[in-house]
């Protein structure tokens, strides 16, 4: 797929924020130890199902201390609606208990640090660091996995060659918030079954636009 130019990249950007200045995460958090936790359940399942069983989780543990005193059985029966029910519980109890041992109970601000937790790989870290700690980051979940390349604003088919393309090609004042204007726009406009390129904000700058529409 051809890439966009680098004055299209920018305005794709540019009318994201327009759109939307401020994006948020769809997740609900309340700190930042409640947003790592969130994170790791979020693969393979949504925000919404994440946000429902976070509600029972966090009235009876929101700390990494009282998380590391629930029995894993617990966790697991809460957070069982959204499946990989084992390994999640497994990972946030396991996790939990290393930020006590070895963090002070904070959640640590560099990658390295956040990639050493169970259950934390680049993209679960990539976001701590950039929701909590305001570094622009790049995390690729499937959905900029699957649009970025078709749209033209990267190249490559894994995760890591999408952010390190994406990196290099997104111009730095549009890097906060980026990878949010990108998740919401694969989730609810490119979407993977129906992509709406019809009323899609970028159609006329996008290689893939299948509307045969322009603005």
């Amino acid at each position: 797929m051809e890439l966009l130019s680098a004055a299209q990249v920018s305005e794709v950007f540019e009318r994201f924020k327009a759109r939307n200045p401020e994006p948020k995460p769809e997740l609900n958090y309340n700190s930042p130890y409640t947003l790592l936790v969130a994170v790791v359940l979020s693969a393979q399942t949504t925000d919404r199902r994440v946000n429902e069983v976070m509600q029972e989780l966090f009235a009876l543990a929101d700390t990494p201390e009282k998380m590391s005193l629930l029995p894993q059985e617990t966790i697991a029966r809460i957070i069982r609606p959204i499946g990989l029910t084992s390994a999640k519980s497994r990972n946030v109890l396991a996790l939990s208990k290393k930020l006590c041992s070895d963090f002070n109970g904070k959640v640590p601000a560099t990658r390295e640090e956040l990639m050493s937790l169970p259950g934390v790989g680049r993209k679960t870290a990539n976001v701590v660091l950039n929701v909590v700690f305001s570094q622009p980051t790049m995390p690729v979940d499937t959905h900029l996995l699957r649009i970025c390349p078709k749209i033209g604003l990267a190249e490559g088919n894994t995760p890591e060659t999408v952010e390190k393309s994406l990196l290099e090609r997104i111009p730095q004042e549009y890097m906060m918030h980026a990878h949010h204007w990108l998740i919401l726009h694969g989730r609810y406009v490119c979407t993977a079954k129906k992509p709406d390129c019809q009323n899609c904000l970028i159609n006329d700058i996008c290689k893939f636009n299948t509307s045969g529409d322009s603005k």
